[in-house]
């Protein structure tokens, strides 16, 4: 059994094509504050980081904001946040999350979500965390990259326990519960020699 007090939500910083996707952010606020979950995400207060951001705060939850000072003027920082995190780097946003995080998300994002994802999924197959990782597939989203991923899987460039480390569900609460749920692999699964 794994304890979720901050789950990192990963996100666009625009609001995307349909309205499913803001759904889905609020959907996933709401099961957040239920649990007393923090939600950490990239401290912008537009698109869908701005949308789920907003609705913890509304419902009571705590936000906790991560953004490089670099961005803070593009991105838009919001400035009502439980905590604020402002870095000097990209790398050490992702880094700060990671630490201030119990378990990883990705709802709908462009090329920034996809990025944060692949990293904090590359750690965990390394071993580097142990903490619980998904996609949120609201709409479909996600399915040509999950097509994708097994398609790599069955052509041998990554493991099977690899590959189930990345948990994907389209409802909030269910992909929370499995989060709960989630047990580490081994230690020594890690030691598999990877062929070449």
């Amino acid at each position: 059994m794994s304890t979720i007090n901050s789950l990192c939500v990963y996100c666009g910083s625009s609001s995307g094509r349909l309205e499913a996707y803001s759904f889905a952010a609020h959907s996933l606020a709401d099961a957040l504050v239920r649990r007393n979950i923090r939600l950490v995400y990239g401290g912008a207060s537009i698109g869908i980081m701005g949308i789920i951001a907003n609705r913890v705060l509304e419902l009571g939850g705590q936000v906790i904001g991560v953004i490089p000072q670099a961005l803070a003027h593009k991105e838009i920082l919001h400035n009502h946040l439980t905590e604020l995190h402002i870095t000097q780097s990209m790398h050490e946003r992702k880094m700060r999350m990671a630490e201030l995080s119990d378990g990883f998300t990705a709802l709908p994002g462009g090329i920034g979500t996809l990025e944060e994802l692949f990293e904090i999924w590359t750690w965990a197959q390394l071993g580097f965390h142990h903490k619980p990782c998904g996609l949120l597939n609201v709409e479909g989203y996600y399915d040509s990259l999950i097509a994708f991923l097994d398609h790599v899987l069955a052509e041998q460039f990554v493991k099977h326990h690899h590959r189930e480390l990345l948990m994907v569900e389209k409802n909030p609460d269910a992909l929370i519960e499995r989060y709960l749920n989630y047990a580490a692999p081994a230690a020594k699964q890690w030691l598999v020699k990877e062929e070449c």
